[in-house]
């Protein structure tokens, strides 16, 4: 960057990041993408501010500066905001610190939930007082954040009017709705804003932030198609009305951490040029899920939440015909009470063939992927997925519902240099073939097996493409 140039400035706002606290794909997201642009966009100051939660406070907060106490006005409410500073991996991170409202056994989940992300977002301004760092752009991430670009412009218009918004909708499963009689008191709006986020009965921030943001992305260009007729969850008329500033763009994983030549997790690390590392983890897993340790048996993995829209409805419909294969099958998770108890009870009645943990474990997650042969991931509807893109990383061959982002990340093999084997229709049957076309290719043709892992392992789901895309319209939006 020539010298004196100032930089283009972006305040990243959003609920979780790893390494601090991931209870899904969006905090690995908002890392990745920050950790991105830091390496590759040197005209950009991107930081992040996010709530300083007790499941890491005692962790992370001897490493972080203080750099003062603001308040923050909700409604009738005035309320402490305490902003700690830590820079890491070329980010700023800003940590706002409220222990009424953060201090919780978990991020989310709680009853008044939509008062503490309404705090959160309106405390977003207050740092940017108390900081000095005045973006040119804040990009807001899903609901826990949709009333930032809300209460830019109806509460700090007037002080914050150059800033522009981007709103990213990771899942619009979860919107933030709540009844309308907490309207003043919750949210602090007016009844002059009452259409920004009034929707189908209830409040519906999101559906504000859609409407409110200068620019709106998701994370995949076919998520991005499939929210304008179906799966926008009853918003798709208000995405269609704002589709002029909506962009898809593919999410990347973290391919420094996602590593099987360097993960220091692995039994024995291995690469695309040298797989025989990865029988030594497969061996491993087997005795860590006290299966036979069997090399030539096809491992099946699930790593999810055990939620119908995972597809795990059409596992159940078709796991007792897969079991009469020669498999094995794996699956870590949690989700619907009925669906754990269902994969326990397959578990006791096939000790040989099936482990299950009812459990989220990174270690283990990563432990599966390095060790597994095959990964379940027949979504009925998925807007990225990350999971495929990690598995394919460790030469981990995924099976995938041609649906959102794992339609745009996984080519079926049959198609010639593919990286996964997908099937369109959503019923247990076209899962069940298609597992059966895998354990064919595994079983009798090693050579091309072995070069469908290599295919898989060496296709590039980094960061970079995405960063400038993002940077892109980070620019864009400062030029306006």
């Amino acid at each position: 960057m020539p010298s004196g140039k100032t930089k283009l400035k972006v305040l990243n706002a959003v609920s979780e990041v790893i390494p601090f606290i991931a209870t899904g794909g969006m905090g690995q997201v908002a890392s990745a993408l920050a950790k991105a642009v830091a390496k590759n966009c040197p005209d950009i100051d991107m930081r992040i501010v996010l709530p300083l939660y007790a499941q890491f406070r005692d962790k992370f907060e001897p490493q972080m500066k203080f750099l003062g106490e603001t308040e923050v006005r909700l409604a009738w409410r005035t309320l402490y905001c305490g902003v700690q500073e830590l820079k890491t991996e070329g980010v700023t991170y800003y940590f706002l610190d409220n222990r009424h409202y953060f201090d919780r056994e978990s991020a989310y989940g709680h009853f008044d939930d939509g008062e503490r992300f309404a705090y959160f977002s309106k405390a977003v301004f207050s740092v940017i007082e108390l900081t000095g760092f005045v973006p040119d752009v804040i990009h807001a991430h899903d609901w826990q954040t949709a009333l930032v670009p809300v209460y830019l412009k109806t509460h700090y218009y007037e002080k914050f009017g150059n800033i522009r918004t981007v709103f990213t909708m990771h899942n619009l499963e979860y919107q933030g709705q709540f009844r309308p009689d907490i309207f003043h008191d919750v949210f602090d709006l007016m009844d002059y804003n009452a259409n920004l986020v009034n929707y189908d009965g209830c409040i519906n921030l999101m559906k504000g932030a859609i409407v409110c943001s200068d620019k709106l992305t998701t994370v995949s260009p076919s998520y991005a198609s499939e929210i304008q007729v179906s799966g926008g969850y009853k918003l798709e008329p208000i995405i269609r009305e704002n589709s002029y500033k909506l962009t898809g763009i593919i999410n990347g994983i973290d391919t420094d951490l996602y590593n099987p030549a360097t993960d220091p997790l692995l039994e024995k690390n291995y690469t695309a040029d040298s797989l025989d590392g990865k029988a030594v983890n497969k061996r491993k897993l087997q005795t860590l899920f006290n299966l036979p340790k069997d090399p030539r048996k096809m491992l099946i993995c699930v790593v999810s939440r055990l939620v119908s829209h995972k597809g795990i409805d059409l596992i159940t419909y078709m796991m007792d015909d897969m079991l009469r294969m020669d498999v094995q099958f794996m699956l870590l998770g949690t989700g619907e009470h009925a669906y754990e108890l269902f994969f326990e009870e397959r578990a006791v009645r096939y000790p040989d063939k099936v482990a299950v943990s009812i459990a989220f474990n990174p270690e283990i997650a990563g432990k599966i992927y390095a060790g597994a042969d095959v990964l379940l991931m027949p979504s009925r509807s998925e807007p990225c997925g990350l999971a495929q893109m990690i598995a394919c990383r460790y030469g981990t061959i995924p099976i995938v519902r041609k649906t959102g982002g794992l339609g745009d990340t996984i080519r079926d093999c049959s198609l010639g240099n593919g990286n996964g084997f997908v099937f369109e229709d959503y019923n247990a049957g076209a899962l069940l073939n298609t597992v059966l076309k895998a354990l064919d290719l595994y079983t009798n043709r090693e050579r091309d097996w072995k070069n469908l892992m290599r295919e898989a392992m060496r296709r590039d789901f980094g960061w970079d493409i995405s960063a400038k895309a993002y940077s892109d319209i980070y620019k864009e939006l400062k030029r306006k």
